[in-house]
């Protein structure tokens, strides 16, 4: 009796053949490789195991999509909320593993808006999504929209840019939110006449040229009485927030109250305290911190407006899952909502 023939081995031709594409594709696909479409991949796939062409556990891992690599842009320097929004991030793979993303979280030089653009073009074949803190420039836009073109999304993360193809923005209304530190401040105060002043990070950032425009219009519509002395610059650096305090407090003795627009309250109220103004000067901020916290609990600040650093970070990881899903960006995300904290409802520690 003659012996059965042996089965014979399955070529990527075959499987080619079978899928309908080139055996090119079907080494792309095989060796998980860019470039491919999704719908083609399981086409390809699905020939690869109708003809026993790898072992089960091979075309298992094949078919497991690669993890999304997913880089968020920060700025450098002494802003504490947004060095703990980093960290937060880098020590999230477990809370994140049912997404099957990869994070990693680089910083940058703040308020250079060439420089955040190259990084941003450079990260282009190393991200298959970026979340970044934008800068209102026109180099900025124009590295967002040739990303938009390259395939690869962008997400906009406290600040926001206009005119630009990113996917989504993940911030707080911040026109209203300097309506809401104008209208706190002026409660503190009450119906006296009075001066207060500004501090911003800067201005390149629209998050605090918004914040700045609402918490000017708030006064102007509904207290006349108070009266804004100006705004200083203080690129969210505690030695310069503390030199501009210790100058707007040298150049108006009777200054009754600060709002702090960008991060670094610490140089804030380092100034207030040196100066013996900590209990008279209404002081208002952004970003609960441990800074911040021990802040309200002295007495040198008055009220905190944050927004909350989990549903953030989860928020863009949301965005890009939707995006790769081929849903709408914002499909079941919610717009992060502020916070208003003073001493008497500060939240545990890790809550």
């Amino acid at each position: 009796m003659d012996k059965p023939a042996a089965p014979s081995l399955s070529r990527i031709a075959d499987v080619a053949r079978r899928a309908g594409v080139s055996t090119a594709t079907v080494d792309r696909v095989l060796n998980r490789r860019p470039g491919v479409r999704a719908m083609t991949q399981q086409r390809v796939l699905t020939a690869a195991s109708e003809l026993d062409y790898m072992p089960a556990e091979d075309l298992m891992a094949a078919m497991r999509p690669k993890p999304m690599r997913l880089l968020f842009l920060l700025p450098e320097g002494t802003n504490r909320f947004l060095s703990s929004l980093g960290q937060l991030i880098a020590h999230s793979d477990g809370r994140l593993a049912p997404f099957n993303v990869r994070c990693q979280v680089d910083t940058i030089k703040s308020f250079n808006p060439e420089l955040l653009a190259r990084r941003l073009w450079q990260s282009r074949d190393k991200a298959d999504g970026i979340a970044f803190m934008a800068l209102e420039h026109p180099v900025v836009r124009e590295a967002v929209d040739r990303l938009a073109e390259h395939g690869v999304p962008t997400v906009t993360l406290i600040s926001d840019i206009l005119n630009a193809r990113r996917a989504a923005y993940i911030g707080l209304d911040n026109r209203s939110i300097g309506r809401t530190a104008g209208y706190l401040i002026a409660r503190f105060l009450g119906e006296r006449a009075a001066k207060v002043a500004m501090i911003a990070g800067s201005r390149s950032y629209r998050a605090h040229e918004e914040r700045e425009m609402g918490f000017l219009h708030v006064f102007e519509e509904l207290f006349p009485s108070i009266k804004v002395v100006g705004l200083r610059e203080g690129h969210d650096d505690a030695d310069r927030n503390y030199r501009q305090t210790r100058m707007l407090l040298g150049q108006h003795p009777d200054l009754a109250g600060i709002y702090n627009i960008g991060g670094a309250a610490d140089g804030v109220a380092r100034a207030l305290k040196e100066m013996n103004r900590e209990r008279d000067v209404v002081f208002i901020g952004h970003g609960l911190t441990s800074d911040t916290r021990g802040f309200l609990l002295d007495g040198t600040m008055d009220a905190v407006i944050t927004q909350n650093q989990l549903n953030t970070m989860m928020s863009c990881v949301g965005i890009f899952d939707n995006l790769r899903a081929g849903r709408s960006a914002m499909h079941g995300i919610e717009a992060p909502r502020s916070e208003i904290i003073f001493r008497e409802n500060i939240p545990a520690l890790g809550s």
